[in-house]
């Protein structure tokens, strides 16, 4: 049985396979969509502890493009997060209605809780700690655009939170240099950090966004206040302000670079209109991937 959890925990070839089959089924699904229904009589149950566009939409058409059903669950609509049923007691039944689950939590601790008695897979849909189905989809994005992403400069403006996470081990798994430029307070994560450094990671983290977009192949950011982020909210938008992508900041990028954001997006504070709407930004591709590499995640899984 195989959980997709988080990247540093899958060996670099499962992961490097599951983005190859992505690619080559998008494409071959998109000629024939009745050969794309491998799943046909599976069952992917989800549940949001948060709510959810592009995760809910996203792993809802995975599933029904490869021939499979789905149940969703929200925490209010149900015993689970609500003290009416104890975690335990909550996946033991799920175990033996579906055959696979997807799960964005709140918090990683009480993901990993439930992960340990579950008896069917999970993916990590987003917990507090990462996001590994966006990282994957932003590979896919990348190459779709760029070619092989191995020993290409992506540039990270902005708070170093549970996406970050996900791409220091994406940076260890792929072969990327990594450019984080974040304000002090909101630096990356310091485990996966050293984690990252003593794998050899070729990351820079640095306090000036000029330097980390100067020559990237790629300039990345996200939102700045999250769902449930208990920040003080006007001091974190003041402290981040230096950092949000612009002309200014792409004109420091080469000059074939492109932008990407996990979306939704605040225009106007972590990035412009210009930016966001301009030739260089690849967003609603981005957007669109996450659908074709959660197809790829969900059958790993479950093979």
């Amino acid at each position: 049985m195989k959980s997709f959890v988080n990247l540093a925990d899958i060996d670099e070839k499962d992961l490097r396979k599951i983005i190859d089959i992505a690619k080559e089924q998008k494409q071959k699904d998109k000629k024939d969509l009745e050969s794309g229904k491998r799943l046909k009589g599976k069952i992917l149950i989800m549940i949001f502890e948060k709510p959810s566009t592009r995760t809910r939409i996203s792993f809802e058409l995975a599933m029904k493009q490869l021939g499979g059903e789905l149940l969703i669950l929200n925490s209010k609509d149900s015993h689970y997060g609500g003290g009416g049923e104890s975690i335990y007691d909550t996946a033991k039944v799920i175990s033996q209605y579906g055959d696979i689950v997807m799960m964005r939590a709140n918090e990683h601790k009480s993901f990993l809780k439930f992960k340990k008695y579950l008896e069917i897979p999970i993916i990590n849909g987003l917990t507090s700690l990462s996001h590994p189905c966006q990282i994957m989809a932003d590979i896919m994005t990348f190459e779709e655009t760029k070619g092989p992403i191995k020993n290409k400069k992506i540039a990270w403006l902005g708070d170093g939170n549970n996406v970050v996470y996900s791409l220091i081990e994406a940076s260890v798994k792929f072969d990327f240099e990594l450019a984080i430029a974040s304000p002090k307070y909101f630096e990356p994560d310091k485990k996966i950090l050293k984690w990252a450094k003593d794998k050899k990671a070729k990351i820079l983290i640095t306090k000036d966004p000029n330097e980390a977009a100067s020559l990237a192949d790629c300039v990345m950011t996200d939102k700045w206040i999250s769902m449930g982020d208990k920040s003080n909210k006007k001091k974190k938008i003041k402290l981040l302000k230096p950092y949000q992508v612009n002309n200014k900041i792409m004109k420091l990028a080469k000059p074939d670079a492109i932008f990407m954001h996990c979306l939704p997006a605040n225009r106007g504070d972590e990035v412009t209109n210009e930016v966001m709407d301009g030739k260089q930004s690849v967003v609603w591709l981005e957007a669109l991937n996450r659908v074709h590499v959660q197809k790829s995640i969900i059958q790993w899984c479950l093979k």
